[in-house]
């Protein structure tokens, strides 16, 4: 059977709001009333805010102490120090503290955030997990894997999991020693390759579909990027970490997302974008801080993260490359246990779906 952790103490009547809203005129905005919503619920909102607008406030607090000029040495010793520092490529700065502090708590509790167990993980093997949808901004990812928020320490002792993400969010000053004491790293392979060989029990989070799959991310969907995303497969291969695939219902209903066929000159912009800069901007939009339809806080949805059982990769001698066929075999495997997790828990926590699971190239 599988074991559960559910850390939100939210009620049937405070989940979700956009239920509510589909039957109201999308034209008018709905207000959140100025009294009579819990203490609670505001610092559930206000959490996920903060965190949101963390970006937006680091990038206009370096600037505005650009403006005084006494702060100019401190600052250029600072971006000096951002050009050399390793850290994004050695598991972060992590800070137990920091991952367990009460705010993550809030901020889980706000969708809510549900961590699913199928399979104990063996701490004294390693770990490459996939994590799938990526959705708009991959909040369960965050949530379970960048905090303690949904208590994954506790449900997997000995496993110590880095959430992966784009080296460029590092180039960003302040933003980047906030992401970095939670343990987030970069995505670069010397990033995997060093925190994989760090020991036993470590493991690393991948959200595998990337900004391609992010254009894909609308409620009551889950379109996968995933058939031509072998790297992280070779990966874990020529690591000898075993492969966990992760699924979040709920990741894609957090937003709704402006429409971008293929053809379109929307999307047509936004494969531009993404082949010029390595990631896109979905056009997207949910709610609110005072509203529940207009603005960039997501929805309250939850989200139920399945962590999948792992699956064993084939033991190459070193310094030996994989072949194609081993590494679709292994994608083959990593599928069907995906699927599975899909169907097993699809009447349960995708119930408003549109479509059943599809996994493009």
């Amino acid at each position: 059977m599988a074991s559960e952790t559910l850390v939100s103490t939210a009620t049937k009547e405070e989940i979700p709001e956009i239920t509510k809203l589909q039957s109201k005129r999308k034209d008018q905005v709905q207000w959140a009333p100025i009294t009579g919503v819990p203490l609670e619920r505001r610092l559930q909102t206000l959490a996920v805010a903060t965190w949101i607008a963390g970006l937006f406030f680091t990038i206009f607090l370096f600037c505005f102490l650009t403006t005084y000029k006494f702060l100019w040495p401190v600052l250029t010793a600072y971006i000096t120090f951002i050009y050399f520092d390793k850290a994004p490529e050695r598991g972060g700065r992590r800070s137990e503290r920091f991952r367990n502090w009460v705010g993550w708590k809030y901020f889980a509790n706000y969708f809510p955030v549900k961590l699913i167990k199928e399979q104990d993980l063996d701490a004294n093997k390693n770990y490459v997990l996939g994590y799938h949808p990526h959705g708009i901004i991959s909040m369960g990812a965050f949530a379970n894997f960048g905090t303690e928020a949904t208590g994954f320490s506790s449900l997997f002792p000995g496993i110590k999991p880095s959430l992966l993400t784009l080296n460029s969010n590092f180039n960003i000053p302040f933003y980047r020693d906030y992401i970095l004491s939670l343990g987030i790293a970069a995505v670069s392979r010397k990033s995997c390759e060093y925190i994989l060989n760090s020991g036993a029990g470590r493991s690393i989070v991948i959200v595998v579909g990337g900004a391609a799959e992010s254009l894909n991310a609308r409620p009551g969907t889950n379109d996968l990027v995933l058939r031509k995303r072998l790297g992280f497969i070779r990966l874990a291969m020529k690591q000898k970490a075993e492969l966990v695939p992760v699924f979040s219902f709920g990741e894609n209903d957090l937003y709704d997302q402006v429409d971008n066929m293929k053809g379109s000159k929307v999307f047509y912009y936004q494969k531009k974008m993404q082949a010029l800069l390595g990631f896109t901007m979905p056009l997207f939009h949910a709610r609110g801080v005072f509203n529940y339809n207009v603005g960039i806080i997501p929805f309250r949805h939850q989200i139920a993260t399945v962590v999948g059982k792992p699956i064993p990769v084939p033991i190459l001698e070193e310094g030996v490359e994989p072949t194609k066929e081993q590494l679709l075999e292994v994608q083959r495997l990593y599928i069907e246990e995906l699927e599975f997790i899909y169907n097993k828990y699809k009447d349960v926590y995708a119930k408003d779906r549109k479509q059943e699971l599809c996994i493009a190239d």
